[in-house]
């Protein structure tokens, strides 16, 4: 028999030596023991997972100043009579199983033994260092709410519940990892998400087989569709509001505990190319914005590769004005177009890189100052011409423009294949590289919904948040592919 499958026995040295063995005397690990009124009391709980200051006020002072609840000559027994008197607080359970007790004491519970029980009682004294609710950094709005998840996955579920105050809002939890038993807790709305979505999501969920998981990325990269796209297919967001709108689309969210980044499945390229902004605005202006988002989309995957395409195999397409200046400018480059995009591109990276990793205090000022150091360096010494710079730089900001950094990351990958193919064939191979990349995002899905949802398969009427953004009170139905009840209004 494991050591964690054994029972608690009635003596109480040998209780503890059981739970010695199996948290093998870990010196964060408290066993206490009192005497009062002729009775042994062990109490074990693990230092800095608790609120010592509850465990003192609540269990030590009373124990130790009143001595034990109730008369001796009842027939209670210990665990009833402290269960019943003692401890005030919100979960108390009774354990015989040493894994059980040993769990619960890694949880934040506080374990109490007594001399001639087999049981314990486990009291939940749970008290961790949270950071503060603040607005994230990583999605920020003009508009909209400031407040964002942290890594307590109770707060983060209640920021939902303030959203959402329904009794058809539904919270399943789990337990992922073998070492790092990390709580995962998936929530959606009864009625609104599709019943074969949440099934499927709990079933790639329990099959999922790991050591720990640190991070919900761990979680994304074990139940995505296809782990070696390019492309997300579950977003994610430290936005209260956001995922709040995907449960009302009939979406499933996945919150996973020690982090503030909230998955949401299934996922649409569409979904990557919205801004919760999008929908506080006034649809004029968003639609605008949607527009011109499209438009430096288009840029951060092509722009590079159709200049160097037009420079190298099709010049007689550039305007001749324009042809004699990007040739003066080239004069004296002594590599060619499709090396010198590469290099910048790898450079621009590298400095991109280098401001996300360096210190806030140094790392914008690193990173701007060794563009322009880097940049009229290579241009004065001939090594890079001017306008590679600038088309360069410009497919730089346009991939900012992109809201979802998942999704960006993408695109940032891909220019590069695209650099390739026009520099060995020209505009042709931007027309190869663009088919490959339809081809695939047509291929791809995201539990069990097509990535390109709703343009193809196309659903008629739900096009209207894709090229513009209809008025509020237009957008009467949930998408059809991720909710069972798609007849309510939203």
């Amino acid at each position: 028999m494991k050591l964690t499958e054994k029972v608690l026995t009635s003596d109480l040295a040998e209780s503890e030596a059981i739970l010695k063995d199996i948290l093998h005397n870990s010196s964060d690990v408290v066993f206490r023991k009192l005497q009062t009124d002729g009775q042994t009391l062990l109490f074990v709980y693990v230092d800095g997972l608790c609120d010592t200051n509850l465990v003192e006020q609540i269990i030590l002072k009373p124990f130790l100043y009143k001595g034990f609840p109730g008369d001796s000559n009842e027939d209670s027994h210990f665990t009833q009579v402290v269960q019943r008197l003692m401890l005030p607080v919100l979960k108390v359970s009774s354990v015989t199983i040493a894994g059980k007790v040993v769990e619960g004491i890694l949880t934040g519970h506080v374990a109490l033994l007594a001399e001639g029980e087999s049981e314990a009682m486990l009291a939940d004294f749970q008290h961790y260092q949270e950071r503060s609710v603040e607005e994230p950094s990583s999605e920020v709005v003009v508009r909209g709410p400031r407040d964002g998840f942290t890594e307590s996955i109770r707060v983060n579920t209640s920021l939902i519940r303030r959203r959402l105050c329904t009794p058809q809002l539904v919270n399943k939890s789990f337990q992922v990892g073998e070492k790092s038993s990390t709580k995962v807790e998936i929530i959606y709305l009864h009625e609104v998400a599709n019943e074969s979505i949440v099934e499927e999501v709990i079933r790639r969920i329990n099959q999922i087989k790991i050591d720990g998981i640190l991070e919900s990325g761990y979680i994304e990269k074990k139940i995505e569709d296809t782990p070696y796209s390019p492309f997300p297919q579950i977003q994610n967001t430290e936005r209260p509001d956001v995922v709040c709108s995907a449960l009302l689309e009939g979406k499933v969210a996945i919150v996973t505990a020690n982090t503030p980044f909230v998955l949401i499945v299934p996922m649409t390229f569409w979904t990557g190319l919205q801004a919760s902004e999008d929908y506080y605005e006034r649809a004029v202006f968003t639609t605008l914005v949607r527009w011109v988002r499209y438009f430096m989309l288009m840029i951060a995957l092509l722009l590079p590769s159709i200049y160097v395409a037009l420079t190298t195999f099709h010049p007689q397409i550039i305007p001749t004005v324009l042809l004699i200046s990007i040739a003066a400018a080239r004069e004296g480059v002594p590599f060619p177009a499709v090396v010198e995009a590469l290099m910048m591109e790898f450079m621009f990276e590298a400095l991109r890189e280098a401001g996300v990793r360096l210190p806030k205090t140094v790392g914008s000022a690193v990173s701007i100052v060794g563009a322009l150091v880097i940049g009229q360096s290579a241009v004065e010494a001939g090594i890079i011409s001017a306008p590679m710079v600038i088309i360069v730089a410009t497919t730089g900001i346009a991939s900012f423009g992109i809201p979802r950094y998942n999704l960006g990351n993408a695109f940032r990958i891909l220019r590069f294949p695209m650099l390739l193919l026009a520099g060995f064939i020209g505009v042709y191979g931007i027309l190869v590289g663009i088919t490959v990349i339809l081809i695939h995002l047509t291929c791809l899905s995201s539990f069990g919904v097509p990535y390109l949802t709703p343009v193809t398969p196309e659903i008629a009427g739900f096009d209207k948040s894709l090229i513009h953004r209809a008025p509020r009170w237009n957008l009467r139905r949930r998408p059809k592919k991720t909710t069972g009840n798609n007849d309510n209004l939203t």
